[in-house]
């Protein structure tokens, strides 16, 4: 790696005390893998100079830690020489008053900050938080190693010109130096799993974390707007080799890790991409583990794609096959700069995955520039007759991105969020404050019904009946706005805040937790939206609805097994029509009472937000075992 001074000898006379701390999104308690602290932690240890003169440490946190809670666990073991925090939108507060805190205890210990949150955005991080003192810009691990070089050799805060990458403050003034060439050969820094940077197991010896996370390669050729994926938009992809990523796999399988989440911009575009596929089965074959891979798919299909897709299905490993579109509208997606993907042409891409036995979900973005309300749920209800999971989510003004850096040509008026430093999208050149608000109401409903799938088996019956998904969920919405029950009002609050991770757990726990939330869904379905189905249809389309909710993931049963069978009966025989997509609504279906066994598997808490591993949670139908007519 490129470091300071690399020809110069330098001497260290004390050790000092290096602190890296990651915290995730989710409200859970269960620990989300520290990659990124770990990268910074096995770069210094590999460093043969100062790795006798370092002592780094990770702290690792969930999203139920409060900035209090991190301080006192950091400071009961000494106030670090360096404190080094991995900053995203949802954590820059909290970290910026843990900062604070330290520098009470410990004036003299540095504070770096670094991520895609802050990468060049020293002036504002750095005026606006006294207790920061050096901003990292772009690809941390080099430049992190010549900090603590420069904090072993003996300099101070405002002495760090000669580091590349870095944003500080000198007489009074931020000052930023050049940006750092990005690493070539990414095996240059040491795998944070295969090091042991990365604690693996907890006290009980078993994973630690909720899925293992992985990098293969950086780097994205696109320039979306909104995005600012890993700092490296538009720039060639760089890929870790073979090799280390099999080693990294194995370790993973003898963990018995269920599921592999990749951090790639585009997994699928690349051959070694189908490499890691015929690793993946390979291990999966040796261990038994992992079984399933979620990753942000390429934007373009190709034969790589396909071939990769033929082999998950082939050897049945699991995934969410993501199509991310973002929107449908032609005026939207060249304000995008995603007009000229070939992903676009997704309708046939829909049809051959499942052709696979395999199901795919998509991403749409409510409130882009060139977007209206009525275009956005024109192209949600096009793309629900298709897809069956729809992940939509607000537009954001990211730092970095095309968007944030033409606001003004956009007309984007935006606010911060209450909690975390995100921008929320108000207002901008196509919609007005009054549109974007109704748009992120349908943000809130889409998510916690159709993307979350408390919706699964309605969805094709209504769409066989021409009742648009966005029909149903406008109908839900405005009930809950003039119902009076407690948990109808609680929804109806969620849904008129800021659209962020905290309104949608909460909600969801409703569904999941609550018997009342089911039986309030069904009496909106009585009340409402069956006078809107013509009557012949309101019998078996009651049974529908029944089968959603009473399939809905059950939170807190403990069982030897790890598993729980639930028996209901049925007016029709669902499986029949449902579960072995039979059914056609041109006439009604016959009537047979039917009992089902409905299956579910214990650990939805600790995945409970999580809606791409919640669904292996969700209770499973069995072909029907008793039968009366």
């Amino acid at each position: 790696m490129q470091t300071l001074d690399p020809d110069t000898e330098v001497t260290f006379s004390s050790r000092i005390s290096v602190a890296v701390v990651q915290q995730s999104v989710w409200a859970v308690d269960f620990e989300s893998m520290p990659l990124a602290a770990g990268y910074l932690v096995s770069a210094l240890r590999a460093d043969s100079a100062m790795n006798s003169y370092v002592d780094a440490v990770i702290h690792n946190f969930t999203g139920v830690a409060t900035a209090r809670d991190i301080a006192l666990k950091i400071l009961s073991e000494g106030p670090p020489d360096i404190l080094a925090f991995s900053v995203l939108g949802w954590n820059y507060r909290t970290f910026a008053s843990v900062s604070e805190t330290l520098k009470q205890v410990s004036p003299l210990s540095w504070v770096v900050f670094g991520g895609n949150h802050v990468s060049n955005q020293g002036e504002r991080v750095l005026s606006t938080i006294p207790s920061v003192d050096v901003v990292v810009n772009g690809e941390g691990e080099s430049t992190f190693c010549d900090l603590v070089r420069a904090r072993l050799s003996g300099r101070t805060t405002d002495g760090l010109a000669g580091i590349a990458g870095i944003s500080f403050r000198r007489s009074g003034s931020v000052v930023t130096t050049p940006p750092r060439e990005r690493l070539t050969e990414l095996d240059e820094i040491p795998s944070p799993i295969l090091s042991g940077a990365v604690a693996m197991t907890n006290d009980s010896g078993r994973f630690r974390y909720d899925v293992a996370i992985m990098e293969t390669n950086r780097g994205c050729p696109y320039k979306c707007s909104f995005c600012y994926w890993g700092g490296a938009v538009g720039q060639r992809i760089r890929s870790f080799s073979r090799p280390r990523l099999r080693a990294e796999l194995e370790l993973i399988g003898q963990h018995q890790v269920e599921t592999v989440v990749l951090c790639d911009a585009n997994f699928g575009m690349l051959p070694g991409d189908k490499d890691f596929i015929e690793d993946f089965v390979e291990v999966k074959e040796n261990y038994g583990y992992p079984k399933s891979l979620e990753a942000s798919w390429a934007k373009n299909k190709s034969r790589i794609f396909r071939q990769i897709v033929e082999i998950m299905s082939r050897e049945r490993v699991s995934s969410s096959f993501t199509i991310a579109l973002q929107t449908l509208n032609v005026n939207a997606l060249r304000q995008m700069n995603r007009h000229n993907m070939q992903l676009n042409q997704w309708e046939e891409l829909v049809d051959w995955l499942r052709s696979q036995g395999l199901d795919c979900y998509a991403e749409l973005i409510c409130g882009a520039p060139g977007e209206t309300l009525d275009t956005f749920t024109q192209g949600y209800d096009h793309l629900a007759r298709k897809v069956q999971r729809i992940a939509v989510y607000p537009l954001m003004l990211l730092p970095n991105t095309t968007y944030h850096e033409k606001r003004s040509e956009y007309g984007f008026i935006t606010s911060r969020g209450a909690d975390d430093d995100f921008e929320y999208v108000l207002a901008h050149h196509t919609a007005g404050f009054d549109e974007l608000r109704r748009m992120g109401q349908f943000v809130f409903w889409a998510r916690l019904i159709a993307e979350s799938s408390v919706f699964r088996y309605l969805w094709k019956p209504l769409r066989l009946l021409d009742v648009r998904q966005s029909v149903v969920l406008s109908d839900l919405a405005r009930w809950c706005e003039g119902d009076d029950l407690p948990i109808s009002m609680v929804l109806a609050r969620l849904a008129r805040k800021p659209q962020t991770a905290v309104e949608l757990s909460e909600a969801l726990t409703v569904f999941f937790r609550d018997e009342q939330g089911k039986e309030m869904l069904h009496r909106w379905w009585c009340e409402s939206m069956q006078s809107k189905i013509p009557s012949i249809f309101h019998r078996f389309l009651d049974d529908v609805i029944r089968l959603d909710l009473l399939t809905l993931p059950r939170l807190g049963f403990t069982d030897e097994s790890g598993h729980r069978v639930e028996q209901a009966t049925f007016s029709y025989p669902l499986a029949d029509l449902l579960l072995q997509d039979a059914v056609n609504l041109e006439v009604p279906p016959v009537p047979r009472i039917t009992i089902v066994s409905i299956h579910f598997r214990e650990g939805l808490d600790q995945y409970l937000f999580n809606h791409e591993e919640a669904v292996r949670f969700f209770g499973k139908p069995t072909e029907d075992f008793g039968c009366a007519t």
